[in-house]
């Protein structure tokens, strides 16, 4: 069989055998090794790796942030803007907040910039803030990896547990959204600018600072879980990356399969962590798809999984696909910076005020 190209992306198809097994299954086989795919550096990984870092340099400055509060000051460290990246209730109340009304708030600012970066990239790029960005995202994916190399596999629910189970992150979308959006305007500015809503950020540090024995249980539980299962907190409980699923069903960015050069091996379904059938779909467009590039780094056919807005184009690397990711995420915090809206505007004595008082602090509602 002779080399072909496609009418779209003049892209060479490799020509393939057909091969029927003794069992009566028919497999295809490349007949020239040409085709095969070289396996490049890990890009994602590297991403992955910066951002933890950033991560860990945020938890550092906000861990001395508070010990100045916990001292009583004065702080020689600026509280670091980033750690409100952590409280997604907050900036989801912003974002209604700035809907209804036009105002970015500057109580945690940079929680509605953080979020905002969030769902653009998963509009125009699918969940890439999951499975580039999230140091949780990160995490999961670490302890399932150590747990396939522990126990010599990762093991998978079966189908009727896995559905009800994966339902649940939007169930407490569901709650999340549907709570917001009953707030008016004058109770969204009310929680806001609240004392709770404050002191959100505080509240979240001591809670780990002096963590029950009960939350110990449960984070163990879920450690536990992630070992076995992949992605254990992704997959079924985290209702941010519901949204984020949600947002990337409208990206024209898709993992699309030429049907013509696949070898139908499986290995892309195989690698899957959220467990799609890759290798039966002309295009991924489940919200379930992180967009990690796992199936694509695990075809052995060059250019048959890609990356792309359209069938037969040539689709985005990993390298190009970083730098698109860089530039949203980036560009969103520069437009913060730039217009000031990036520090919030609460005073250490005001925080202070706030921490010697946490204890008396009641909901906003």
């Amino acid at each position: 069989m002779g080399l072909y190209r496609t009418k779209l992306s003049e892209t060479p198809v490799p020509p393939v055998r057909t091969v029927r097994l003794k069992d009566g299954r028919q497999i295809k086989k490349i007949t020239d090794r040409s085709f095969m795919r070289k396996g490049g550096p890990d890009i994602r990984g590297y991403v992955q790796l910066f951002f933890l870092l950033i991560t860990i340099w945020i938890g550092v400055d906000f861990y001395l942030f508070m010990n100045a509060l916990v001292n009583g000051g004065p702080s020689t460290v600026t509280r670091p803007p980033g750690v409100e990246g952590f409280l997604p209730i907050s900036a989801l109340m912003s974002v209604r907040y700035f809907i209804l009304t036009g105002i970015v708030n500057h109580i945690h600012p940079a929680g509605f910039f953080i979020f905002v970066a969030a769902i653009l990239i998963s509009v125009l790029m699918k969940k890439g803030f999951c499975s580039w960005i999230c140091p949780v995202g990160l995490i999961s994916e670490s302890l399932y990896e150590f747990g396939a190399k522990l126990f010599g596999r990762n093991f998978a629910f079966p189908k009727w547990v896995d559905v009800p189970l994966r339902s649940l992150k939007y169930i407490l979308l569901a709650f999340f959204f549907v709570s917001v959006s009953a707030l008016s305007v004058e109770e969204l500015g009310s929680f806001i600018h609240s004392d709770f809503n404050k002191a959100a950020d505080i509240k979240m540090y001591m809670f780990f600072a002096q963590i029950s024995t009960f939350s110990l249980v449960i984070i163990g539980l879920l450690i536990a879980l992630s070992l076995f299962y992949k992605n254990f907190w992704c997959r079924y409980a985290c209702p941010y990356g519901a949204l984020l699923g949600i947002a990337s069903l409208v990206s024209p960015l898709k993992i699309r399969r030429v049907k013509e050069s696949c070898i139908d091996c499986g290995l892309c379904s195989q690698a899957c962590p959220s467990g799609l059938p890759v290798d039966k779909l002309d295009s991924v467009s489940s919200a379930e798809c992180n967009t990690c590039y796992s199936c694509v780094e695990a075809c052995p056919v060059n250019n048959t999984l890609n990356m792309s807005a359209r069938s037969g184009r040539k689709g985005l690397s990993q390298n190009k696909y970083a730098l698109l990711l860089f530039g949203i995420y980036f560009g969103v915090v520069g437009v913060a910076v730039l217009a000031g809206l990036w520090q919030n505007s609460i005073t250490f004595n005001e925080y202070l005020v706030l921490f010697r008082s946490l204890g008396s602090i009641s909901h906003a509602f």
